[in-house]
């Protein structure tokens, strides 16, 4: 499996995802032109990651700043990463924000309701 890497542009995240180490890195800020067009390899990406390793997966996000379009997209990650550690995969989440940007808390702390699996929310 080949890692995934993407650099940021002014509306989408840097996305840097390693199949060797299960250490997945998204930051920026993310209002794509077609939101669904620039997540769809990444939550393929993601699902082959799921099926065919075996690994811890951590998921590292520091996320300015979400579109709608972009909340329903980091939904259905989060959904296949709470499937994963609902079956048994070690499975964590780290978002930071910074301090000052009390919109990407809530964003966060909204995510970490919806899901069981380990949900740390740091500030910078």
């Amino acid at each position: 499996m080949e890692l995934l890497s993407r650099v940021a542009s002014i509306s989408s995240p840097a996305v840097y995802f390693d199949p060797d180490n299960g250490q997945l890195t998204m930051s920026g800020e993310s209002y794509p032109e077609n939101t669904f067009e620039f997540y769809a390899p990444i939550i393929s990406w993601l699902k082959t990651f799921i099926a065919e390793k075996d690994l811890a997966i951590t998921l590292n996000l520091e996320l300015a700043y979400l579109n709608t379009g972009s909340v329903k997209c980091l939904m259905d990650i989060f959904d296949l990463l709470e499937d994963a550690f609902q079956e048994g995969r070690k499975i964590s989440v780290i978002w930071r924000y910074h301090q000052k940007n009390s919109r990407a808390l809530e964003t966060a702390e909204e995510f970490s309701e919806d899901l069981t699996l380990p949900f740390q929310i740091e500030a910078l």
